[in-house]
């Protein structure tokens, strides 16, 4: 029996977004859409942008969901129906049961397609991929309903694949609605951005961000340190906490207490905990982390230590790294520096744990420069 195909979209450690009974914290995207829809003025295209993490993803399957179980808007002996006021569609509906098998005929999910050679998903959304849509165009829905494309994410959309994809935008079918999901829309195509209504999702809140994890099972993940790292993800708070998160950025943080000279033995067990193809997560998180900490130590240069720690002793920290807006540019260059360096390593394959060293050397040095010591 052949293996299942691995769902590219599928967040390891959360539920499918399809799966996901409420969208939290994003009340202000659903009322939007709703309002466009009550209104008679549904756009073909939608471009649901926003931070990673934040449930794009979950809004469009709730939006197709909605719009396939549309009932026809035939008037009674008392007029037209109300006009929802929800997304909500009951679980039992026959058409959720078909979208949650996965074999509805009038949803198509364009996505990152298996590498029939290797096995693995492809790292790109290729031109073939976004063409099997002319086909499912083709098929008339039998029972006249509305069609749904979510397209998961159109960031990683090949130049080719992207121009197949705006075809479509430029004479979409009737009744047919293309939800497009982003993470930094700024590098779409402007002929695709132009022809979608943008609904932009924010950040969650600490508490919306609790609500959300509770939701996906995880207890006992409302710690404040959670939602300051995770700036209001939820897929970045369930990768935190499934990676023990917490305390590898409190590692990071007694890594840097003695700058300008950081704990060498600290330093070598945090880069060899990166080190081989096991630990590759390891590495991707730590990278992250080390940009987050630069990130909030220039911060702190300009508006002062934040009121919430990422982890114990970090405010005393930055204030003394960060004293003066000299000191915030310095932390702001290094990190820049540092994170296209990174970028440069994994695309080489350099060796994580020099990697990671190297890291730590470049920010005693400029701790050296700031700090006069």
């Amino acid at each position: 029996m052949s293996e299942e195909v691995p769902e590219p979209d599928r967040l390891q450690g959360a539920p499918h977004p399809r799966e996901t009974q409420r969208l939290i914290g994003q009340d202000a995207a659903m009322a939007e859409f709703l309002a466009a829809y009550n209104a008679d003025r549904l756009h073909s295209g939608w471009l649901l942008s926003g931070p990673r993490g934040v449930g794009k993803a979950t809004l469009a399957w709730k939006i197709a969901t909605f719009l396939l179980a549309e009932a026809p808007a035939e008037a009674g002996l008392f007029g037209a129906p109300p006009a929802p006021h929800s997304l909500d569609v009951p679980p039992d509906h026959p058409d959720v049961r078909l979208i949650q098998s996965g074999a509805h005929p009038r949803l198509f999910v364009v996505r990152r397609p298996l590498d029939e050679k290797t096995g693995k998903l492809r790292s790109e959304i290729t031109a073939e991929a976004v063409r099997k849509l002319k086909g499912f165009f083709h098929l008339s829905a039998a029972d006249g309903g509305r069609r749904a494309v979510i397209v998961d994410t159109a960031d990683e959309m090949n130049p080719t694949a992207a121009n197949a994809l705006l075809k479509e935008l430029e004479e979409p079918p009737s009744r047919t609605t293309l939800l497009l999901i982003s993470h930094q829309p700024a590098r779409l195509l402007p002929t695709i951005r132009s022809r979608c209504r943008d609904l932009r999702l924010g950040p969650l809140d600490a508490a919306d961000l609790a609500d959300a994890l509770e939701q996906a099972g995880i207890e006992g993940a409302g710690a404040p340190a959670l939602s300051v790292l995770a700036a209001g993800s939820v897929g970045e708070a369930i990768r935190l906490h499934r990676m023990d998160g917490l305390a590898l950025y409190a590692e990071i943080v007694a890594l840097f207490e003695g700058l300008p000279n950081a704990d060498r033995p600290q330093a070598i067990k945090l880069a060899e905990a990166c080190a081989g193809p096991r630990n590759a997560e390891r590495f991707a998180l730590t990278l992250d982390l080390l940009d987050l900490f630069l990130a909030r130590t220039a911060r702190a240069g300009l508006l002062g230590p934040p009121a919430d720690q990422g982890a114990p002793g970090e405010a005393l920290l930055l204030a003394r790294l960060a004293p003066h807006d000299r000191a915030a540019r310095a932390w702001a260059a290094l990190a820049q520096s540092l994170s296209d360096r990174s970028r440069h390593g994994q695309a080489v394959n350099l060796d994580p744990a020099s990697l990671i060293l190297d890291m730590v050397f470049k920010i005693e040095a400029t701790a050296r420069d700031v700090l006069g010591a």
